[in-house]
């Protein structure tokens, strides 16, 4: 069995980011030791669940600061997450030791002019930044054709129920978490990302809205749509974390104006166990289509009606008018292969130093090496976005046609009954939240013959304090997730 405890009885499997802060007062655990038992949890279950890139080799060095730390000042005075181990997804900037490269060989060796901004954040809480995570390569915007959770640096990431798919680009930040090979993690979301990959991997996600916290720093695809978010095993957790990196950065405009949605005092206040007392809920039926009868249709009317039992108001056989237009709509790949390309060769430019300067260099170098694997994965979805020409009529048309698909669909069925969030089944809802901007947040829901599965809320933008209560309750009166049955 791998090691659940430290040398004095502290339980560290499955600690919530406040069991580690009261441990760290009754001086039954230290930050020096927490890293040290991740590191050694990483070091036995990685090989096979390749959820972690690589390792801050600093790592052990911030934890000796923030005990030292501990000691000198006063009880109350630092962050929760002071002290806490906190992994990255391999598409956030750092400025230290560690390589930021999408998973990619073809940024190693990059350096990054500064700290991604929610780094800056995690860092001046005291956070220690304990690695970078796996993810799909490109977050899934290299080949059409690869694995969810492949990148050619790290392997194919697997899923530590199952052994199996990890789901979505955000794979290793979710599977490093469920496994317990750290507390928290960030990941990133353009369409699904961090959804889907917490969904599968029995944890919590939240996808913010748009700007609420800053993408500068991060390797994009698409300013309109990339956000980064926390993936946890709490929504306590998730809740801490999101106070922590959202807020103004000079370097990402759009966090101006998402600043207004930032609630004063944190988003732990909402953290109530009747949060969900008195709140509107559509049920959009369309989306629950498991056939009567089986396991799956029972687990989720079960979920339905513990929402009524909680409190909360049930807008049931609710139907978007405009759903078959949104997913039958090609817009949204259209301005995504604009964007990426225009983003990503921007991100490239303002390198301090880079092996590759555009999106060509990036699909030159993969035509000339080996270690990228492109005779088993293609770069098809690169090679398109390369043809792309920029800025134009094109894109001011696939922009106008998502903006109106989202204020015909979502905002209207938001609207018109009245609706604090909708829930759905799994990340099934994540192509509405992501053309809009939206928030969303997903927890653990069940196992079907020990596959995991979540529950999403979401809803319009800033309605984060709304999720977290709705979420929280649920989680609260469910308590659903186990850890994967993992051994040495």
């Amino acid at each position: 069995m791998l090691p659940n405890s430290t040398q004095q009885g502290f339980s560290i499997e499955e600690a919530t980011v406040r069991d580690l802060q009261l441990s760290f007062q009754k001086n039954q655990l230290s930050s020096k030791e927490l890293v040290e038992f991740y590191l050694e949890r990483i070091q036995s279950l990685n090989t096979d669940l390749k959820g972690v890139l690589e390792v801050n080799p600093d790592a052990l060095a911030q934890a000796n600061i923030a005990d030292q730390e501990r000691k000198d000042k006063p009880h109350g005075s630092l962050s929760p997450l002071h002290g806490i181990p906190i992994l990255l997804k391999d598409n956030i900037a750092t400025k230290d030791k560690l390589n930021t490269t999408a998973g990619s060989y073809a940024l190693l060796g990059s350096v990054v002019p500064r700290d991604a901004g929610v780094v800056t954040r995690l860092r001046k809480a005291g956070a220690i930044i304990l690695g970078k995570a796996t993810l799909s390569e490109w977050s899934n915007f290299r080949s059409n054709n690869a694995p969810s959770g492949w990148c050619a640096r790290g392997g194919q990431g697997k899923n530590p129920y199952t052994k199996g798919d990890p789901c979505g680009s955000s794979s290793g930040s979710a599977i490093s978490v469920a496994a317990n090979m750290v507390t928290v993690s960030l990941g990133t979301e353009t369409n699904g990302s961090i959804l889907c990959p917490s969904g599968y991997n029995s944890v919590v996600g939240i996808k913010p809205t748009v700007g609420l916290a800053s993408r500068a720093g991060v390797i994009p695809i698409s300013p309109r749509q990339d956000t980064v978010g926390p993936i946890c095993r709490t929504v306590s957790d998730a809740a801490c974390v999101l106070k922590t990196i959202v807020g103004i950065d000079t370097n990402d405009e759009a966090t101006i104006e998402a600043s207004k949605y930032v609630p004063e005092g944190g988003y732990s206040q909402f953290l109530k166990e009747d949060g969900l007392r008195g709140k509107r809920l559509g049920v959009v039926r369309s989306y629950y289509n498991f056939g009567n009868g089986t396991s799956m249709h029972k687990t989720f009317q079960l979920h339905i009606e513990t929402l009524r039992q909680r409190g909360a108001v049930l807008v049931d056989n609710l139907k978007i008018d405009n759903i078959d237009e949104i997913y039958m709509d090609q817009s949204e790949d259209i301005a995504l292969e604009i964007e990426f390309k225009l983003a990503l060769n921007a991100y490239l430019n303002d390198l301090v130093a880079s092996p590759v300067r555009s999106l060509a260099d990036v699909i030159e170098y993969k035509n000339h090496s080996e270690q990228e694997n492109l005779d088993e994965y293609d770069q098809d979805l690169m090679l398109e976005c390369e043809k792309t020409n920029g800025f134009g009529e094109t894109l001011n048309q696939a922009l106008l046609n998502l903006t109106n698909l989202s204020q015909n669909g979502f905002e209207k069925l938001m609207s018109a009954n009245k609706l604090d969030a909708v829930v759905i089944p799994f990340s099934r809802f994540s192509e509405i939240l992501a053309i809009g901007g939206y928030p969303g947040i997903i927890v653990p829901a069940g196992y079907e013959e020990g596959v995991p599965f979540g529950i999403c809320f979401g809803g319009l933008k800033g309605s984060e304090p709304k999720l977290i209560e709705i979420a929280y309750s649920f989680e609260q009166s469910t308590k659903i997730r186990k850890p994967p049955p993992i051994h040495k």
